[in-house]
């Protein structure tokens, strides 16, 4: 075994060189010489234009039981999210109101200017239903237990687009689309109902963003 600088090492086997990378310090250092690495929480390099910056990574929340309540809030996200997935499993309400996922920044958040439409593909046909109030996702049944995914993206300064796909019964699925320009750093993430009075009472749900 040879040591080598800055807490690297280097095992040469066989012809083989295998390089074992050691981060030695959590200090952010400015902006990092070109081909240098820099930790504190997050990864940092050099960009083309020599400027420090964020290298992307993927963050999961805490799952959040959805077994009581109005609302589930997802907050405190970061300014430089580019990307956020909704996942939700077993979901299930008191009612028949559709779902629906609102967006806002840090002070709250925002119950206008959406467009959206979900829909649901059954046995027997199609139906769908529009809101301009979040983004929603198609339930018509108390019974109903959904699983899925919902992705908002990020397509220039504080727009966002929306796509969802998932599960309500073994011959029922549903799928929805729309954008949203929030007024400002988008920061915050809500799952509640149409009516707002529904209440969940079974299954869980998440998030994860990534930059």
């Amino acid at each position: 075994m040879e040591s080598l600088n800055s807490g690297s090492q280097r095992q040469i086997s066989k012809g083989l060189i295998m390089s074992i990378l050691v981060l030695t310090s959590v200090t952010l250092i400015g902006t990092p010489a070109t081909g240098n690495l820099e930790y504190n929480g997050q990864f940092f390099g050099t960009d083309s234009a020599g400027s420090r910056a964020q290298l992307q990574r993927i963050v999961r929340a805490t799952a959040v039981a959805s077994t009581s309540g109005t609302s589930i809030d997802f907050t405190g996200i970061p300014a430089w999210v580019e990307r956020i997935t909704v996942m939700y499993s077993g979901l299930s309400t008191s009612g028949t109101s559709s779902l629906l996922i609102q967006i806002g920044p840090t002070s709250a958040v925002e119950t206008t200017g959406y467009l959206s439409t979900g829909g649901i593909a059954t046995s027997t046909g199609v139906a769908h239903v529009s809101s301009t109030a979040g983004f929603i996702i198609y339930q018509d049944n108390a019974s109903y237990t959904s699983q899925g995914i919902a992705t908002i993206l990020n397509i220039t300064s504080n727009t966002w687009v929306y796509s969802q796909t998932g599960r309500i019964t073994s011959s029922n699925t549903t799928l929805a689309g729309g954008d949203k320009t929030v007024a400002s750093t988008l920061a915050r993430v809500r799952l509640t109902t149409v009516n707002g009075t529904d209440t969940f009472d079974a299954g869980s749900i998440n998030i994860l963003y990534e930059g």
